[in-house]
């Protein structure tokens, strides 16, 4: 007899609790309100997302803004795109301390973190050539804990032994993402080990890419990468992952511990995975759609997914609206310029083309699916055009989360200082409410 399948022991009926009593209750399901927005649970000094305007409870769609530490992210990423150079060592210094590095204080921070990304030789062996997974975002947790041990101020949770962590964490978490790959794809694939020493001069985009490829990558595709880690660095506290470290961090727990914890958040497909959902559904559109430039063809495909007769079944065009943001992401927009480069580059223009076809008719298509009444106002997110990116540099789609780790550790740290070290802090318990009712006590002899 199977224990888990043959009897009726562990009921779904169990985990069920019926839509309605949220509303009866006034439970914000998911932490959100009745009209979409996000249910105010803290303070932060370190990012703010703007999607919407709000008049009394009706929420009014603006074009969306992203701010790191009160910087507009159009302004940061045009300040080091005219410099020519690379600006994620930038956004790592700006989210931790709160300031704009000069030119010293950058070149120390990013001399700093090269002298940190070289991996023990035992960690690499040990750590995750023996210990190879199918999955990388739970190699970068599992790592993330072995380096807890590897800390003998690992309980310190005074500023600067938490920056110190968040330093390493941060520097490292490229080499372990590129080498857990390289582990997984000998174990399961049968393919060539490699092994590439991080090289100090390059930036962190840089590094990735020579650790991933060697020499064998462009300059537009490590700066088109870079562009990705200042985008994808910070979203807010009420992001999941980044609430995640917040409520973990709360308790009194390590740094280790909380970033680990972030991770496992990230890797659910609702946050960390939606690129991989966009790539399919291009894939799948690619397949049947015959004319590429036939914007009814395209359109009636679209109608197709969103009535569950196409895709993956769903009924979602994935890369298209966001939580927050209504008429535009800032992200999305920075992204899709770079993006139309590396089209070029890579003789991929037709595709891009098809890209940008889908995200000017997929809003008309969802109000005349949903009926203009009720039709939400979207836009392409981020990932509508990250995981066309990532294509085009010949990213494996297994890196696609983990990349997206390898910058939002930035964020995740700034969360971590601001929730251990500010004056009002308290242990993040919210309420809830058991609606299973009140049952006897039945002795064992009495139960069916």
């Amino acid at each position: 007899m199977d224990f888990l399948k043959d009897l009726d022991h562990f009921s779904i009926d169990a985990s069920q609790i019926d839509k309605e009593l949220f509303t009866r209750f006034d439970v914000k399901r998911g932490l959100r309100n009745q009209n979409g927005s996000g249910v105010l649970v803290g303070l932060t000094n370190i990012g703010d997302v703007v999607g919407y305007e709000k008049k009394g409870e009706e929420i009014i769609p603006c074009h969306g803004q992203l701010f790191y530490r009160g910087i507009n992210v159009y302004d940061l990423v045009k300040g080091f795109q005219q410099d020519g150079r690379h600006g994620f060592e930038e956004t790592i210094y700006l989210l931790l301390s709160g300031k704009l590095p000069n030119s010293e204080e950058l070149e120390a921070t990013s001399a700093y973190l090269s002298s940190l990304r070289d991996l023990p030789s035992f960690f690499t062996r040990n750590m995750i050539l023996s210990l190879r997974g199918d999955n990388i975002m739970n190699m970068l947790a599992r790592s993330v804990l072995m380096m807890y041990t590897l800390d003998d101020r690992a309980e310190d949770q005074s500023h600067i032994n938490i920056v110190r962590q968040s330093l390493d964490l941060i520097s490292k978490f490229s080499v372990i993402t590129t080498y857990s790959y390289f582990g997984m794809r000998h174990l399961s694939q049968r393919k060539s080990l490699v092994i590439r020493h991080p090289e100090p001069e390059l930036s962190t985009a840089e590094n990735f890419l020579y650790m991933l490829k060697g020499d064998k990558y462009t300059k537009l595709e490590a700066d088109i990468l870079d562009l990705n880690l200042v985008l994808h660095a910070e979203h807010g506290g009420g992001n999941n992952s980044s609430f995640v470290t917040r409520v973990v961090s709360s308790s009194g727990t390590d740094t280790y511990s909380a970033i680990a914890a972030a991770l496992g958040s990230l890797k659910g497909f609702l946050h960390g995975g939606a690129n991989l959902q966009v790539i399919e559904m291009m894939k799948d559109i690619k397949k049947h759609v015959k004319d590429w430039s036939d914007k009814q063809e395209i359109a009636r495909y679209l109608t197709k997914i969103l009535k569950g007769e196409a895709g993956d079944g769903s009924g979602k065009i994935y890369g298209i609206g966001h939580a927050i943001y209504t008429l535009s992401d800032p992200r999305a927009i920075i992204l899709k310029e770079k993006a139309r480069e590396l089209a070029k580059e890579k003789g991929r223009e037709d595709e891009f083309k098809l890209y940008e076809s889908i995200e000017e008719l997929s809003p008309q298509v969802l109000a005349d699916f949903k009926g203009n009444d009720n039709a939400k106002v979207v836009a392409p997110n981020v990932d509508f055009y990250s995981g066309f990116v990532y294509q085009c540099i010949d990213i494996p789609k297994e890196l696609y989360t983990p990349i997206f780790a390898v910058s939002r550790i930035a964020g995740w740290c700034a969360h971590r200082l601001e929730e251990v070290t500010f004056s009002s802090k308290r242990i993040i318990r919210p309420a809830y409410k058991n609606v299973w009712g009140r049952v006897d006590y039945e002795k064992l002899e009495n139960r069916k």
